[in-house]
């Protein structure tokens, strides 16, 4: 058999757009560093400069820049190094471990307790693994599914998905063989098929749909448990099977943490660079960032000021993208959406945003998500108020496999309370339909009577609401449908030690804005006349966040996504 071809690598997003856009992020660093005090630099070309001559001016622009281009694979490099420590595949957080080139399972949906990654939905059986491509193929089992949905998410150290593998692409049955970008040797008999990943490291996280149905959870152990991944010298030519329900409990693996630290980033950055080969149009990229470790290695003085840098960056834009009004492109209702999940390319921020709220999502096409913060008056959704949000009639979500709407603490975790409801869709059977076709859900902590099917439990301080149609309807993905708003309803001020406000009393709450809004918001906010401060000013008098992205309209600083967003408010679109 000959070698395998390489197959071309999948990207939704062009580089030259993204490019433009990582050069806005980098203005927004530098100008929202209390320490170096500058005003915005402009979009010009980079002056190749020899490590012993770089200057100090330089090395903070290139650590920012370094920071938030790297922020994801370090997620994803901390990740990996937490597996190594792993045993044999198990549990631990409440999710599914395994050490490197295996994967494991859970049997049923997600709970609480989990600990170990932000978001995770409570509509699926869930699995992962990550796979060292540079060592050994791995071979990836796609059992029988039938009828129900299922999805395997293969991404990259990039988080790009590199597949097409679930129900929307009628995969076939079988082992399938993963390798990594060099691969050349021979595929051998009983392969359903071959994918190849474009880095060293990928991961795969399985998921399979089970209704509430009862007995429905039970009906897809089957199938669930000859989900299996292992080295390819260990293929027989036949599936294995593993009942996951069995799998041992792992103590002190699983923690939540990102593993991503200024002070520690440049000593993981050259490993980086290494693992993951430029994309079109990054060599430039990837010339300077090697030429900042070169310099930054032979002066400690020079590594303390890339680590602050570093800092900087973490601060001013890294932290704030984990909230989710800030992630993303605005939406009516003070709901955030992304379009290009899992194919961000030279995105830089929107992969960092992602990574940083709820790492590890789908394509589009596979999954659309909605993201909310606030209320429909701009107010932080609080669990001390009763909110609802009302579908109208034939206007449900348009998926054709499930939605759901799920609740998350302010820590993007499911709640602790083991008697709330913090998911609801199209897998619950009992949703009540109100007589003229529209559906309400109601969010509160206490159960009202007459809609106690129709509820998700509110939780103690702020909360987020996040929508997730699997596999998509074009309403969905052409803009045609957006959630509705989410109504206050009462307040209830005993029920929680917070500060208290009536339902009609106005309280100045930073907008939603997305990420293009949020980073020119934040570039305009360090460059007026007598305001030194950062996003945290936006919302007040001075500061109207809707003409922010506007008065960079038309300058090289205004990326693809920025300018689809104008033209949306120009539309009508808020």
């Amino acid at each position: 058999m000959p070698p395998l071809p390489v197959p071309p690598v999948i990207s939704a997003t062009t580089s030259r757009p993204g490019r433009v856009f990582y050069r806005l992020i980098v203005c927004v660093c530098v100008a929202t560093s209390p320490a170096l005090g500058m005003s915005p630099l402009p979009v010009q070309p980079r002056l190749h400069v020899a490590a012993e001559q770089m200057p100090a001016v330089e090395i903070r622009r290139l650590a920012r820049e370094a920071y938030v281009w790297g922020w994801p694979l370090a997620y994803v490099h901390h990740c990996r190094l937490t597996l190594e420590r792993v045993p044999v595949p198990g549990r631990s957080g409440g999710m599914p471990v395994a050490p490197i080139n295996r994967l494991a399972m859970l049997s049923d949906r997600v709970v609480p307790r989990n600990t170990i990654v932000p978001c995770p939905n409570q509509d699926v059986i869930y699995g992962f693994g990550m796979f060292d491509l540079a060592a050994t193929p791995v071979v990836v089992q796609v059992p029988d599914f039938g009828p129900r949905f299922w999805l395997y998410q293969l991404g990259d150290q990039r988080t790009d998905g590199f597949a097409q593998m679930g129900s929307m692409y009628g995969t076939q049955p079988g082992c399938h063989l993963v390798v990594g970008p060099g691969w050349s040797g021979q595929v051998p008999p009983g392969i359903a098929g071959v994918v190849r990943c474009p880095t060293r490291y990928a991961y795969c996280l399985p998921r399979v749909f089970f209704s509430a149905a009862a007995g429905d959870r039970e009906a897809a152990l089957p199938a669930v448990n000859r989900i299996m991944a292992y080295p390819l010298d260990e293929f027989d030519g036949g599936m294995r099977d593993c009942d996951w329900s069995k799998a041992r409990w792992l103590p002190n693996i699983g923690k939540r943490t990102t593993g991503v630290s200024p002070q520690t980033f440049f000593e993981t950055l050259p490993k980086l660079l290494d693992d993951v080969p430029p994309l079109p149009d990054e060599e430039r990229l990837y010339a300077d960032l090697r030429r900042l470790v070169a310099t930054i290695d032979r002066d400690p003085s020079l590594a303390r000021l890339a680590a602050e840098a570093a800092g900087d960056a973490e601060r001013d834009v890294v932290a704030p993208l984990f909230e989710f009004r800030n992630v993303g492109r605005p939406l009516a209702g003070n709901w955030t959406t992304i379009d290009n999940g899992a194919a961000f390319g030279t995105d830089y921020v929107t992969r960092t945003a992602v990574a940083r709220s709820n790492v590890f999502v789908n394509r589009q096409r596979e999954t659309k998500y909605f993201f909310l913060d606030l209320d429909s008056r701009g107010e932080r959704l609080r669990g001390d108020r009763d909110y609802r949000i009302t579908f109208p009639a034939g206007a449900l979500p348009p998926a054709r496999a499930f939605w759901s709407l799920t609740v998350y603490d302010e820590r993007h975790a499911l709640p602790a309370e083991p008697t709330g409801t913090y998911a609801i869709g199209s897998r619950n059977g009992g949703l009540k339909i109100d007589p003229d076709g529209s559906l309400t859900i109601t969010l509160s902590r206490e159960p009202p009577d007459a809609l106690a099917g129709n509820r998700l439990t509110a939780p103690d301080g702020h909360f987020s609401l996040y929508m997730r149609l699997y596999w998509p309807q074009d309403p969905a993905l052409d803009g045609s449908w957006t959630p509705p708003p989410v109504i206050l309803v009462s307040t209830a001020p005993d029920r929680s030690e917070g500060p208290q406000s009536s339902p009609t009393e106005a309280v100045h709450q930073a907008p939603t804005l997305g990420t293009s809004q949020f980073l020119a918001a934040s570039l305009k906010c360090v460059d007026s006349a007598g305001c030194g401060e950062t996003a945290a000013c936006l919302g007040s008098e001075k500061h109207d966040s809707a003409s922010l992205t506007g008065q960079l309209g038309g300058t090289p600083w205004l990326s693809a996504a920025a300018r689809m967003e104008q033209e949306a408010r120009h539309a009508g679109v808020r």
